[in-house]
């Protein structure tokens, strides 16, 4: 199965990054510009929304959330996404901030859609850089570079 891959050096402390991918609040900052429904527990479940602010894009559940890695497990959303996971690794980086390992793993196959994925995922990352450095936030739509209409 192919999966989406990104390395991102952030200049910023683990602990801040963490915070941005393992918290509704935090996940609201740098990709969907938008508050979340849900909780971000280990085991709870929490809603995306982009476009139709009435019906979720994409549900995850929380899967870890441990210091080092954060993992979702998508729910619901995009058929090719269901039951995909995606992961964000935290690795002390050279210059003292924070190396992000970000995988969405379990794709059925590569295909257009997928390429469009990894082009808005690696503008989204790029969003929360930006923002755990202290530059701004760039989420949803500013940060859609690969629309689908």
């Amino acid at each position: 199965m192919p999966d989406i891959l990104h390395r991102i050096t952030i200049d910023a402390p683990r602990e801040d990054v963490h915070e941005l991918v393992a918290t509704t609040e935090g996940i609201a900052r740098w990709w969907t510009g938008r508050p979340l429904d849900g909780y971000s527990a280990v085991g709870s479940r929490f809603s995306v929304y982009f476009g139709d602010p009435d019906n979720p894009s994409a549900v995850m559940q929380m899967q870890s959330a441990g210091p080092d890695q954060v993992v979702w497990r998508v729910i619901e959303g995009p058929d090719a996404w269901i039951n995909t996971m995606i992961t964000f690794a935290f690795r002390p980086s050279s210059s003292g901030g924070t190396t992000l390992l970000f995988t969405h793993a379990g794709w059925a196959e590569a295909s257009e859609f997928m390429s469009g994925c990894s082009t808005n995922w690696g503008s989204y990352l790029t969003s929360l850089k930006t923002g755990a450095e202290g530059a701004g936030f760039h989420p949803y739509p500013e940060g859609e570079i690969s629309r689908w209409s």
